[in-house]
């Protein structure tokens, strides 16, 4: 039993050096223009769910979902967040510059609370060109975009009209 116990543990300890050995000696690719491994990818994104799920507290949106609050929203969305997040309605440009890539809302929506959602916006994601808008938005702004972003996929006919008008311009 001894000799199981100790076997566990040297191979515990050789793969905890063997891992900070492959980061510290600068084996892991960090480079900006080349995707992830599928399993730096696979690990990250799981740990990225887990860490809001666990950190954004479930809170009601202190702002109904009415035409004129989320028309304020899509306003924010479209001028804060549309540039790496995409715009409805229009093909997104230069995805591929953000790894791991930023999700394009307007077509894959979101799994996220409206809670986390709101998290997310205010505090930001390491490592991932997600900003802390909180350090610069109000909280009201950040709800309001927030809302927006959850019901971007199934908007009242008039806000849609209302969006429209204002990208057109």
């Amino acid at each position: 039993m001894r000799n199981f116990v100790g076997g566990i543990l040297l191979t515990l300890s050789v793969l905890v050096v063997g891992g900070l050995g492959y980061l510290l000696l600068g084996f892991a690719e960090v480079r900006g223009d080349l995707p992830p491994s599928r399993f730096e990818a696979a690990v990250l994104q799981r740990a990225t769910h887990a860490s809001v799920r666990r950190e954004a507290p479930e809170v009601a949106n202190p702002f109904s979902p009415t035409d004129e609050n989320l028309i304020a929203g899509g306003k924010i969305y479209l001028n804060e967040c549309s540039g790496c997040h995409g715009t409805p309605g229009k093909q997104r440009e230069h995805a591929e510059v953000l790894f791991p890539q930023a999700s394009d809302l307007p077509v894959v929506g979101t799994e996220y609370s409206e809670a986390q959602v709101f998290w997310v916006a205010k505090h930001g994601i390491r490592h991932s060109g997600m900003f802390a808008n909180g350090l610069w938005d109000s909280d009201e702004r950040l709800w309001k975009a927030t809302a927006f972003i959850k019901r971007m996929k199934s908007l009242p006919p008039s806000v849609n009209a209302a969006l429209a008008v204002k990208s057109n311009e």
